[in-house]
């Protein structure tokens, strides 16, 4: 089977990401619109209900770097969140099941769903 770009690949993201996902609980597009290596992204996840989470909105930073999507995405909260994943000194998710074992079919929306 042909291995899609990483352009092409981060395109079909863009725009699953930008027609919204379910039920709108998570969401992700470019930062930048002139980001023309699509590395720079932002997302957003609604906490979910009956917990303590429930309608908070988190912010988050997300890099896909030249290896992406055969390595995965650095990921980090803006937001302030009391997470196991999340280093609470920079935000940043470590220890999350998609990310240490990533899978070159694995999309951010695997990544933020998992977070959610």
């Amino acid at each position: 089977m042909a291995t899609v770009p990483r352009n092409f690949r981060l395109l079909e993201e863009l725009e699953r990401g930008e027609k919204g996902i379910g039920d709108g609980t998570i969401s992700y597009g470019l930062a930048d619109g002139d980001d023309m290596l699509m590395s720079n992204w932002h997302g957003t996840i609604i906490g979910p209900l009956n917990t303590v989470h429930e309608n908070r909105i988190y912010s988050l930073r997300i890099l896909c770097g030249q290896d992406y999507p055969d390595r995965p995405p650095v990921v980090a909260f803006e937001s302030r969140v009391n997470i196991n994943c999340v280093n609470q000194h920079n935000g940043k998710v470590e220890r999350l099941g998609c990310l240490d074992s990533w899978k070159r079919n694995y999309t951010l929306e695997t990544v933020l769903s998992e977070l959610r």
